[in-house]
């Protein structure tokens, strides 16, 4: 069969992109060519940017009940289409298909909190502020938003942005990451399916030229970013800032889980297991760094149970249902994640699992995208390993003598997106919880990832804006307070 070559979706119609440059869009696991997706140009963010700003009259003064049903009938169309949502992620990613299920499951929880948008969009007021004079505060929407997509979670993230910034009647324009364009041109397909008036969401596939183009475009009221730190402060914060664009730049993670003495071990495994290798470790609430406290027999003893652990995790084709990791999402991917082995084997770090050796469920899948998971001992809080984001199945086992050392450990990363805290000590618990400069903390948690109702947090390194994507937050990012003081005679 001809491979598709993939459209934008501009004005509620699918048109080609202007342009001749196209990349492949394979399956990690097989090396399948899925479809070809287009290197769009700037001439096509000014069309779907130019379709967006003509829609926003007409949606700004649709009743925000009359927006939130068209939620409701996409979540009613999700729901059916459930398995079919979830395989395309897998095929596309390599994440396993109960990974893919998760995702599925966390995007359509953001579709029906934005449902709620009548109650969520209130303003508030005050009766006679002064004698005869009443005041009242709306949440207004703004204009053209838009979203720039990470690799990692293609259906979900961008629905922590496009159901919201919708439901209070902004219009909107998302460009998915071109290594994983499939999924969301499936949610296109499904808002078409619901009758979402033309312009309101557009799609435009691309890369560099199509996102340097939404940055700097003047009709363009803000920019939404899930991504590397490189490329969220230095480029898209910075840049947001010299063209006066809101922005929710969420970004990198080096995150720590510690681990004391007095926890149970045996029923945190498994979390500590789907924290540092679920989703091959490309998750931004990764564990990263394992920090032990305790004496000699339970470090022992939870390094031997981590790595056994670890040993026995399945790798293979994500559709697979006995597969617990698929591969990593494409070549270079994996080429950097050897780097970083190699380079924690030179700084003197102890390789006590080597994931290049590959174990496979089935031995005649290509080997381009996969690693077993690694892990790593002896490792030092000033090691590369233990610094920087690897993005991959590679954990770094390090050793505090009490808490407060672990806790500074955890400081002294420039990241600040999560950190998870293994015990049965209550007070343990709150001090954690209460001096970790982190934006999500888990407490016997492995992955704190917050509910579509909650905002998704970030500090330091990890964060750059003042609002963050999901909950309250999201809503007042996507809307503007108009203050009304009014008096008659």
């Amino acid at each position: 069969m001809p491979v598709p070559r993939l459209r934008n979706y501009i004005g509620g119609e699918w048109v080609e992109a202007q342009t001749d440059e196209y990349d492949d869009v394979i399956n990690p696991a097989r090396g399948e060519l899925l479809a070809q997706v287009p290197l769009s140009t700037s001439a096509d963010i000014d069309r779907a940017v130019s379709s967006a700003r003509e829609a926003f009259p007409e949606w700004r003064n649709t009743p925000p009940a009359a927006r939130a049903r068209y939620l409701f009938r996409l979540k009613e169309l999700m729901e059916e289409r459930f398995d079919e949502l979830a395989e395309a992620q897998t095929r596309e990613h390599g994440k396993t298909i109960d990974e893919s299920r998760g995702e599925t499951r966390r995007g359509i929880e953001q579709v029906e909190v934005a449902t709620g948008i009548p109650t969520l969009m209130q303003g508030y007021n005050l009766e006679d502020i002064a004698a005869g004079i009443d005041e009242h505060c709306f949440f207004q929407p703004i204009g053209v938003f838009s979203h720039i997509a990470p690799f990692n979670f293609p259906f979900m993230v961008p629905l922590w942005f496009v159901p919201y910034a919708i439901a209070t009647g902004n219009t909107f324009v998302v460009k998915p990451s071109p290594r994983v364009p499939l999924s969301q041109t499936r949610i296109i397909e499904l808002f078409e399916e619901v009758d979402l008036p033309p312009g309101v969401l557009n799609m435009v596939h691309g890369a560099n030229e199509a996102t340097n183009a939404l940055l700097h475009h003047p009709d363009v009221a803000g920019v939404t970013f899930v991504g590397s730190t490189a490329v969220g402060r230095d480029i898209i914060y910075k840049t947001c800032g010299q063209t006066g664009k809101r922005v929710i730049a969420q970004c990198g993670a080096k995150n720590f889980i510690v681990v004391m003495e007095d926890c149970d071990l045996e029923k945190s495994m498994a979390g500590l297991m789907t924290s540092f290798f679920g989703n091959t470790g490309q998750r931004c609430l990764a564990g990263a760094n394992l920090v032990l406290v305790g004496g000699d027999a339970f470090y022992k003893r939870a390094v031997d149970a981590f790595i056994e652990a670890a040993a026995a995790i399945r790798v293979g084709d994500g559709m697979d249902e006995s597969v617990q990791m698929g591969p990593l999402q494409n070549g270079a991917s994996k080429q950097r994640v050897l780097g970083y082995i190699e380079k924690g084997i030179r700084e003197g770090a102890a390789l006590a699992l080597d994931g290049r050796k590959l174990r496979l469920t089935d031995p005649d899948l290509p080997e381009d995208c996969f690693l077993n998971p690694s892990v790593f001992v002896d490792v030092t809080p000033q090691m590369t390993i233990a610094r920087e984001e690897i993005f991959g199945p590679v954990a770094s086992i390090l050793r505090a003598k009490d808490l407060d050392q672990a806790i500074g450990m955890i400081h002294d990363s420039p990241y600040g997106n999560a950190a998870a805290l293994y015990t049965s000590s209550g007070q343990a618990a709150q001090k954690f919880r209460h001096d970790v400069k982190c934006g999500n903390i888990g407490v016997n948690i492995g992955i704190p990832a917050p509910m579509a109702f909650f905002p998704f947090s970030g500090m330091k390194d990890s964060f750059f804006g003042a609002l963050h994507g999901q909950g309250r937050d999201v809503i007042r990012f996507f809307t503007e307070a108009k203050v009304v003081v009014e008096r008659w005679f």
